[in-house]
């Protein structure tokens, strides 16, 4: 559902990380100035360029959101814990940030909530996903995404619309993947022929603003014209970029090993990006129906295959370097 009042006032949180900074980046371009949520006030200065309004707050210290969300009409919520670790630790700031959130920005007559969630809410599927596709997760981190959207859903007062885009894997210069393009080499977890569905960053960005511009309502998968397989993908980019290996381990070693460095980092008190439900989310079959929630727009991807999208992202990496926020606090 859609109706045409104009966003003016927009906060998004999540703005340092990989897909919120081109949110903000894209709604800059548009003309606004959105304020921007900053947990860590060393990961602002990524956000200087923008000229936008930044408020320092932390989606696990309510007080802290009253001011974020004060005047604002229009809420893009991308903040969360940016691993895929066990349930129990990406739980806080994914069910309870995001309803910490929902209370302030219900308290503060806040008229649109759009949430970004993921694809990790289904289970593995070999038919496209479509609307009516049940949710099933199979790893901790769909687990939470699929709890948040329930408390949202149960939780938003009547006035405020509420959008719930599930987005697939999302891809781009900035992206922790192309950081290990660079490097020189990819870790691919088992045979690489199970099928996922892929978004350009900049169609990710599009669609968020364009459903909070619109003021759309609902909940939907989104992802571009054509699911690939990893091997499909990788192939893609050797032919625009060789100088890179892909290093293939099999599906039960890299779970192991995987399960083994992160309770050993768990042990040390430090975050991990490869975690055994990682590698079952890599492992998954996730294709979406084509046209899902574009449609509903009347809106089409910008880079509609990967075909398209991963020669931009590389030709988008010669001009940027970008630093995940997990490998950013573990280097200073």
């Amino acid at each position: 559902m859609t109706s045409t009042r104009a966003m003016q006032a927009v906060l998004v949180t999540g703005a340092t990380g990989f897909i919120g900074y081109e949110v903000a980046h894209l709604l800059v371009r548009r003309g606004l100035r959105p304020r921007l949520l900053v947990r860590r006030p060393e990961r602002g200065r990524l956000l200087a360029p923008l000229g936008a309004e930044l408020v320092h707050g932390d989606l696990l210290r309510p007080a802290s959101l009253a001011r974020a969300v004060e005047g604002v009409d229009t809420v893009l919520h991308l903040a969360a814990r940016a691993t895929f670790e066990a349930y129990e630790r990406v739980r806080p700031t994914i069910v309870d940030g995001s309803l910490a959130l929902l209370t302030a920005a219900r308290a503060a007559g806040v008229e649109r909530f759009v949430y970004a969630s993921s694809l990790l809410v289904y289970g593995d599927s070999d038919a496209p996903i479509g609307a009516r596709t049940p949710p099933r997760p199979e790893v901790g981190y769909g687990r939470a995404k699929l709890e948040a959207e329930a408390a949202l859903e149960r939780d938003k007062p009547s006035a405020m619309s509420l959008a719930i885009v599930r987005l697939p894997h999302v891809y781009g210069a900035r992206s922790f993947l192309f950081d290990q393009l660079r490097r020189g080499f990819v870790l691919l977890p088992g045979s690489g022929r199970n099928v996922y569905s892929h978004l350009h960053i900049e169609d990710a960005a599009r669609i968020l603003v364009e459903v909070a511009a619109r003021n759309w309502s609902g909940t939907s998968p989104v992802a571009d014209d054509a699911p690939s397989s990893w091997n499909d993908f990788f192939m893609v980019l050797d032919e625009h970029y060789p100088r890179f290996r892909t290093l293939r381990i099999p599906e039960r070693t890299a779970l192991a090993g995987a399960w083994i460095l992160e309770n050993l980092l768990r042990l040390r008190g430090r975050p991990t990006l490869y975690t055994a439900d990682t590698v079952r989310g890599w492992l998954l079959n996730h294709p979406v129906e084509p046209g899902l929630l574009w449609k509903e727009l009347g809106l089409e991807p910008q880079y509609r295959t990967i075909d398209a999208g991963l020669p931009a992202s590389l030709d988008a990496a010669v001009a940027f370097r970008w630093l995940h926020p997990l490998v950013d606090r573990a280097r200073g």
